[in-house]
């Protein structure tokens, strides 16, 4: 799924300059957690609610598939649209902290 990934990419772009080279060399491992784990993406229910616009049911089937295949159940809240979004952000930023890492290394 790729619903609004380009907003997700730039939320990405904008806390990676927080971070110093040798911190991330050094972090890889954390990277994903740092950025989208220790803060909201989206903070608020209406303003949930407006992000996923008419994607809302795609973006809740996307999470439950995603996390019955890694956690074997579902854990996020999924009557919680802003817990529905961060989740989601969550999870299409796995690939793209694993896009720029492999980019880091390829370098």
């Amino acid at each position: 799924m790729n619903y609004k990934k380009q907003e997700i990419q730039e939320y990405f772009n904008d806390s990676i300059i927080n971070y110093d080279k040798e911190w991330i060399e050094n972090n890889q491992d954390d990277l994903h957690h740092e950025i989208f784990n220790t803060d909201y993406f989206i903070i608020g229910s209406y303003k949930a609610k407006q992000w996923m616009s008419d994607e809302a049911f795609n973006i809740i089937g996307f999470i439950k598939e995603y996390e019955d295949c890694n956690f074997g159940e579902v854990y996020t809240d999924l009557s919680d649209p802003e817990k529905v979004v961060n989740m989601y952000a969550y999870i299409i930023g796995e690939e793209i902290v694993n896009d720029y890492i492999n980019k880091l290394e390829v370098a």
